[in-house]
């Protein structure tokens, strides 16, 4: 397996933004290897999916040993985005598209995760206050089953642009368990983002869109990126990254979808 330089220095560029955002490497990876290095749209989405298990997994052991993680939460998730994946996968890999076509999909799905990701970055807390009332009447019924509908349509999504789980996630996790600690909420996420993103690559690698020698080289300098990104944040207020971010991501998503 063969590492090149340009995308483990990608790589440790993403690492770092994730580090200090919080923000999964799907809304940052995928784009940048689409559009500045000229990777296949389906191989750079395989390939992040994998990306990101790994990486995600590291996270899932930190928050579990500091029992940040709603394990029931993790479950109802996995209810709805497991069978979605595996069906979103069985589809697209036997519709007889173009290969112009498929990748013009890929493009405009990932444009548009782009874009809800940057405007759940944005206006978070405005739309929590709006939706605070609306919510605290569902009972726990309809929560448990807005919670695995919420799986599936993030198995959807993330299947197809390997974006979604990561902002998107604790959006809707917040809306739904506004009495969960903050902490827990992302570290359920982050635990859910493991067998969500394992089950879709592990399908991108069978499809054949998956390159090995790419991921290795992106893991390179990811992980150091990571530990630096993290250690950076504590340093660099969110109102200085949050909006840089959604505005990047809006100008992305924009063009991919364009």
């Amino acid at each position: 397996m063969s590492i090149d330089p340009l995308y483990s220095l990608s790589g440790l560029f993403v690492g770092l933004l994730i580090g200090q955002t919080g923000v999964g490497g799907g809304s940052l990876m995928t784009p940048l290897l689409i559009l500045l290095l000229g990777v296949h749209p389906a191989t750079a989405v395989g390939t992040d999916l994998l990306f990101a298990a790994v990486t995600k997994s590291t996270g899932t052991l930190v928050h579990g040993l500091n029992k940040t993680v709603n394990w029931q939460v993790v479950r109802m998730l996995a209810m709805g985005s497991v069978p979605a994946t595996g069906i979103t996968l069985f589809l697209a890999s036997h519709i007889a598209l173009p290969t112009a076509e498929k990748s013009a999909l890929v493009s405009t799905v990932l444009g548009v995760a782009l874009i809800l990701t940057a405007i759940s970055l944005m206006f978070r807390k405005q739309v929590l206050a709006l939706a605070a009332e609306r919510l605290e009447m569902l009972s726990v019924k309809q929560v448990r089953w807005l919670t695995v509908f919420t799986g599936a349509v993030l198995g959807v999504l993330v299947s197809l642009s390997s974006v979604g789980a990561g902002a998107l996630g604790v959006t809707v996790l917040i809306f739904l368990y506004p009495r969960i600690p903050l902490a827990q909420i992302v570290g359920s996420d982050i635990a859910h983002a493991v067998p969500l993103t394992l089950c879709a690559g592990v399908g991108h690698w069978l499809l054949g869109s998956v390159d090995l020698s790419l991921l290795g080289s992106l893991l390179l300098g990811s992980i150091p990126g990571v530990i630096i990104g993290s250690e950076v944040a504590a340093h660099v207020p969110e109102w200085v990254l949050r909006p840089g971010l959604a505005m990047m991501l809006v100008v992305v998503g924009s063009t991919l979808v364009v």
